[in-house]
C-alpha cells in the first residue's frame, strides 16, 4: 500500500527567507522523495485583460493567486498522480503557455506568501512552518533582490513596498503566523531553529 505523501508548509512575508529555509530542508532530507511547490506558480491567468490592467494586478494580495488550481493539483500529488505545473510570465504579466510535469513524491514542501492564510491550503499541510524576519532586514533584502536581479530602482521597490507589499503582510501574512506549528525567527539564518525543524520533519517522516 503506498504511504501518502507529508506536506511541509513554509510560509513568511518578502525577503523573510524562506527559500533558505527551504533549501536548508531539502539539502538533509533524500532530494529524489522531494518535490517542492512554490505558491508563486499560480499567479491568475490574466490573458484576458489589457497589458494596462495586468500591470495594475496587485501581486501582494491573496486574490492575485489560483487556489483552485493549486488544491487541485495538491491533491492529485497526494493521490499519486503527477501533474502540470503552471509557470508565469512576469514580462507579460499572465500565466506562462509552459508548464513542468511533477510526479507525485513521498514529501511535498508547498512555499509562498499565503499558504497559512487560507484554510483550504492549511487543510493539506501536516507540519506548518511560518519564518518571521524583522520588517527592516525583509525590506533591504527584497532592495538588493529586485536591483540585483530584476534591475528595478530604489525608488520603485520602496514605493511598491510601502504601497502594497507592507500593508498586505500586516494585513494577510503576519496574523497567519497563529496557525503555524514552528515559528522560525531571523529565517534561515537561524542555524539552531533550523536544526531542530530538520530533526523534527525527520521524526515525523519515519513514523
Amino acid at each position: 500500500m503506498r504511504k501518502k505523501p507529508k506536506v511541509i508548509g513554509i510560509v513568511g512575508g518578502s525577503g523573510s527567507g524562506k527559500t533558505t529555509v527551504t533549501k536548508r530542508i531539502i539539502e538533509e532530507l533524500d532530494k529524489e522523495k522531494v518535490v517542492l511547490i512554490e505558491q508563486d506558480y499560480y499567479y491568475k491567468d490574466q490573458s484576458h485583460m489589457t497589458m494596462e490592467e495586468r500591470i495594475k494586478t496587485n501581486y501582494d494580495h491573496p486574490d492575485a493567486f489560483d487556489n483552485d488550481l493549486l488544491c487541485i493539483q495538491l491533491e492529485k500529488l497526494l493521490a499519486g498522480e503527477k501533474v502540470a505545473v503552471p509557470r508565469y510570465d512576469y514580462v507579460n504579466h499572465t500565466r506562462s503557455e509552459e508548464t513542468v510535469i511533477q510526479e507525485p513524491k513521498d514529501i511535498i514542501i508547498l512555499e509562498g506568501l499565503f499558504g497559512l492564510y487560507s484554510k483550504r491550503i492549511r487543510d493539506f499541510m501536516d507540519i506548518k512552518i511560518f519564518v518571521d524576519t524583522p520588517s527592516d532586514i525583509r525590506i533591504l533584502r527584497r532592495l538588493l533582490r529586485d536591483m540585483n536581479e530584476r534591475g528595478r530602482s530604489v525608488e520603485s521597490v520602496i514605493n511598491q513596498y510601502l504601497t502594497s507589499v507592507r500593508p498586505m503582510h500586516e494585513q494577510y501574512i503576519k496574523p497567519s503566523k497563529q496557525y503555524a506549528d514552528i515559528i522560525i525567527p531571523d529565517g534561515g539564518y537561524n542555524d539552531i531553529a533550523v536544526d531542530i525543524l530538520i530533526t523534527k520533519i525527520k521524526s515525523v517522516l519515519e513514523k
